[in-house]
């Protein structure tokens, strides 16, 4: 069952799953409304749904327009919900309340394109929106939501599935405990049991962590400045810390959050013209592009590519992809493998002529060659999870460094290998040996059959002695990392290639 669910959560992005976390939450609250397990009528949650979507979608088509980038309905939807969850729910009766609602929404989503550089927005769009509105027109959140016990379970169990899918533990864990501790720290010791249960039952605490801190578009996306960041954050939003007279909220103290995580990563949104398109291997091609300006990536990293589609299926618009070509090159190259049923982004993808644009982001990932050139190495990869290695190889030929490395590529035929001059080329000049696990119709000097821990051991005599970084479908991943650990390799010498959304 876990694993059934598990390959169903691999085949949907983050943010489809962030929006399904959504609409449960909602839908929950309208039936609890009825229930009066939530302090607000259905009609109103309903009412305030719909303004809120309304007015998010038309001001983000507006903007999008103007600013001639493509519209992403997902994080429009998202926004919005998260809104409809944090706002006071009311009617069209209250036209106070009805104009600070359509003011929130409107920055929320302006704030996207106004407070943007390098066409990538710094704030947290819903955080930006209800802070505006709570200094400007005194129409603070109330993070309804989080602070009702009703909704609570629901809250977590969807909260760490989504966390689990962003593979963000270590954020959230950093946000809960450091927040918890600052509390404490600045509470009355008489009060610290009155003051927990308030904080976990009555405050938007893991609301705010599963869904505000890890939006990944303004929180940083490496490992340390992420655990930085989340601390800044829980520290902030302890009730008790102010400045003299000033108290921070969650949503000033998320603000606050994102100008660091804006100080701290790579700026700015990349626009790709493409170049050309090769073939690399049997329904695979690379698409190749020109970079509006440098992009300053390591080899392995990886890149959120984002295309105008006018009817995406529920996959969106986005998608998270390693860059192919190595530093030392020139252009930027993107290999994607093809199946009969693609998305509709990888439709649209094979209908781009040169001259076209995608637009990239989110530069990130540590799956990096190790600091130490000495460091004994071994490359395991399942079909397009070559891409990664790659771009490492290539960055090696170029800068004719030669290191302890073999590697293992998985595929179903002899069609499906990509990239063999490169690998050719590092065998000859670098002694890099590539060994390829066939499926079906292995060829002389092939493996035939997948990788399996047979192949590591007869491959590669000091398995032991290596750090192995595995690359593939997420399924792949997992089953090769428990084969590892099988045969006695250190789960500390394992990394893998992950990053939300296999494309």
């Amino acid at each position: 069952m876990i694993r059934l669910l598990e390959r169903k959560l691999d085949r949907l992005t983050m943010y489809r799953l962030m929006l399904y976390y959504l609409e449960a939450l909602l839908g929950a609250a309208f039936v609890f409304g009825f229930l009066q397990l939530v302090p607000h009528e259905p009609s109103a949650i309903a009412f305030s749904t719909a303004l809120i979507l309304a007015t998010c979608y038309i001001t983000n088509c507006i903007f999008a327009r103007v600013f001639g980038v493509p519209a992403n309905n997902e994080s429009v939807y998202i926004t919005a919900l998260i809104l409809a969850l944090i706002l006071d729910p009311t009617t069209a009766s209250d036209t106070n309340a009805v104009g600070a609602m359509i003011f929130v929404s409107v920055w929320a989503m302006a704030s996207k394109f106004i407070f943007a550089i390098g066409r990538k927005h710094i704030f947290n769009p819903a955080a930006f929106g209800v802070a505006l509105s709570a200094l400007l027109l005194d129409q603070p959140p109330s993070w309804w939501v989080g602070g009702n016990l009703a909704q609570l379970p629901l809250v977590v169990i969807g909260g760490l599935v989504v966390v689990h899918k962003l593979r963000r533990f270590d954020l959230v864990t950093t946000f809960v405990l450091v927040n918890l501790a600052t509390v404490l720290l600045t509470s009355n010791p008489a009060q610290y049991q009155t003051a927990l249960i308030e904080t976990v039952q009555s405050s938007p605490l893991f609301f705010f962590a599963f869904v505000m801190l890890t939006e990944p578009l303004t929180a940083p996306t490496m490992r340390w400045p992420s655990l930085a960041f989340a601390a800044i954050v829980a520290f902030l939003t302890a009730p008790n810390i102010h400045i003299d007279t000033f108290y921070f909220t969650p949503e000033i103290a998320l603000l606050v959050g994102n100008l660091f995580a804006y100080t701290v990563s790579p700026k700015g949104r990349f626009v790709l013209t493409l170049e050309r398109i090769e073939q690399s291997a049997h329904d695979t091609y690379d698409f190749i592009f020109r970079s509006s300006r440098t992009l300053p990536f390591q080899a392995g990293q990886y890149l959120e590519w984002t295309l105008g589609l006018d009817h995406p299926d529920n996959r969106g618009n986005r998608r998270y992809f390693t860059v192919a070509s190595s530093p030392t090159e020139e252009t930027i190259r993107l290999g994607v493998k093809f199946y009969p049923k693609s998305s509709a982004f990888k439709r649209a993808l094979a209908t781009m002529i040169p001259g076209e644009r995608i637009y990239a982001s989110q530069l990130s990932g540590d799956f990096t060659l190790p600091a130490n050139p000495n460091e004994k190495i071994a490359f395991l990869a399942g079909g397009i999870g070559i891409t990664p290695f790659r771009s490492m190889v290539q960055y090696l030929l170029d800068h004719d460094e030669a290191r302890p490395i073999v590697v293992i590529h998985g595929i179903e035929t002899p069609h499906d290998i990509a990239y063999r001059d490169t690998f050719e080329a590092a065998q000859h000049n670098l002694g890099i040996r590539t060994i390829y696990a066939v499926a079906r119709g292995a060829e002389n000097g092939q493996y035939c059959g997948r990788i399996d821990a047979r192949l590591v051991q007869a491959a590669i005599k000091d398995y032991r002695e290596r750090t192995f970084y595995i690359s593939g479908p997420q399924t792949m991943v997992r089953t090769l990392r428990e084969m590892l650990q099988s045969i006695g390799v250190r789960r500390s010498r394992i990394k893998v290639d992950y990053f939300p959304g296999f494309g």
